[in-house]
């Protein structure tokens, strides 16, 4: 009698070393713009619906916004919960995590559900 317990040890010893879990995957860190304040130049590319790409260069309450072979230069404005820069024609507004380019004149966005992809 004292084989049988053999058998289902073995067994549940077997079975447990196929039982690993998969490596942990590799997460990217997040890109954060730096505070408005501050005023050494930081790069960001982010990705957009429709595989847009809108490249940003924030540097002291500014930040230029490249879209499409278009640059603007745009102010910082104060927002609650968010980013906002302007000028007369576009406003670059969102969060850290999820940016809109919009044309102000009439409202329409050039680029949105924008997300930093990469520092340039």
């Amino acid at each position: 009698m004292s084989r049988f317990w053999i058998v289902p040890v073995a067994l549940v010893t077997l079975l447990a070393g196929c039982n690993k879990a998969p490596p942990a995957t590799h997460q990217a860190a997040a890109i954060y713009r730096p505070s408005p304040t501050d005023p050494t130049p930081m790069g960001i590319a982010y990705l957009c619906d429709g595989r847009k790409e809108v490249n940003v260069v924030y540097a002291k309450a500014r930040a230029s916004v490249t879209f499409e072979g278009k640059t603007w230069r745009l102010e910082y404005q104060a927002s609650d919960g968010g980013l906002r820069y302007s000028d007369t024609s576009v406003e670059w507004q969102g969060r850290d995590d999820l940016v809109t380019l919009r044309q102000l004149r009439d409202n329409r966005a050039l680029a949105f559900n924008c997300r930093p992809a990469h520092k340039i």
